[in-house]
């Protein structure tokens, strides 16, 4: 019997390293600190074997704090291994989660951190044995400062990204709204939409309704795991979690894309010809770029139930 225990666990360990070694690699393009749905997005991806994050490179605003935020989580859930990078900072707005990163500073932090994230984005884009996706959960500016310094990476690269709104706006509502990732800096999402890499896109339309409520938000509330307690940490201290009920998330918007960096099976996906015009709409046009759009949730349900197992199980090891 212990023979056949040991083989087992010898089997189940060289599993996990064949999965581990199957991992798509990606870099991750957050605007953390803003909304909160990029801390539920962050925890997200550390729960999913599928994706190996190479480095988390900070947007929009005031991005040395945002480091800093970014920084505190990992050493808080013990992932310091991760290469995190300062991207453009175009803004001294104060972070929506400044009460949870206090007067907590860099001088002691134990990981690799990069000044220059954009530069860092390329470099390990060009240095990748196989091609990176770009998660991108914000305001699309270090990427197009990435384009402009390094054209080529698009060659070795793809897009997913929380962004747009094809036919359906906030809120559920019928008809496109202008969504802030593109509107916050239109010539950025427009720059992006122009390099010849795949774009995969989770508009408004699948997600801007999205919310854990009742049984399903307490799941990750009352878990002991370190990154469920930090994203409930900085939900419970975030700038606006006032008007949210106390038994429900707010809109967790960039989960899906996390999501679509590794599958799509339980999403209506539709490849539409955008383009991006000057207030920030994502428009349906014939001669638009074609872009993988979910437009709608086959099974939201189940979808709802990986978000809370990718952020309350264990972590794999780094």
């Amino acid at each position: 019997m212990r023979t056949a225990l040991l083989s087992l666990s010898m089997l189940s360990v060289a599993a996990a390293a064949s999965a581990q070694d199957r991992a798509m690699p990606v870099i991750l393009d957050t605007d953390l600190g803003s909304d909160i749905d990029d801390t539920w997005a962050l925890a997200m991806l550390l729960g999913c074997p599928e994706l190996d994050l190479k480095l988390i490179v900070t947007a929009s605003d005031d991005t040395p704090a945002k480091t800093r935020l970014v920084a505190k989580i990992l050493e808080r859930i013990g992932r310091t291994d991760l290469p995190l990078g300062t991207g453009v900072k175009d803004s001294d707005r104060e972070l929506n989660q400044a009460k949870w990163l206090g007067d907590y500073t860099l001088d002691n932090y134990p990981g690799t951190l990069y000044e220059d994230g954009v530069q860092a984005m390329i470099d390990f884009i060009k240095a990748a044995p196989e091609p990176i996706t770009l998660i991108v959960l914000g305001p699309q500016t270090n990427i197009k400062a990435a384009l402009e310094r390094d054209p080529s990476i698009a060659q070795k690269a793809r897009v997913v990204t929380m962004a747009g709104s094809v036919h359906i706006g906030y809120n559920g509502k019928q008809g496109r709204d202008p969504e802030w990732n593109v509107k916050r800096n239109v010539e950025a999402a427009q720059a992006v939409f122009a390099a010849p890499w795949d774009i995969t896109m989770a508009p408004l339309d699948i997600c801007g309704t999205l919310k854990l409520t009742g049984e399903r938000y307490l799941r990750v509330a009352r878990s002991d795991t370190p990154r469920a307690k930090a994203v409930i940490e900085n939900y419970d201290l975030w700038a606006h979690r006032q008007n949210f009920a106390e038994d429900s998330s707010s809109i967790l918007f960039d989960t899906v894309a996390v999501y679509l960096a590794c599958d799509d099976a339980l999403c209506e996906m539709e490849t539409v010809k955008l383009s991006i015009d000057e207030a920030g709409n994502t428009v349906p046009d014939e001669n638009g770029r074609p872009v993988r759009c979910a437009l709608g949730w086959k099974n939201r349900d189940a979808f709802e139930e990986l978000l809370i197992d990718t952020i309350t199980r264990p972590a794999p090891r780094p």
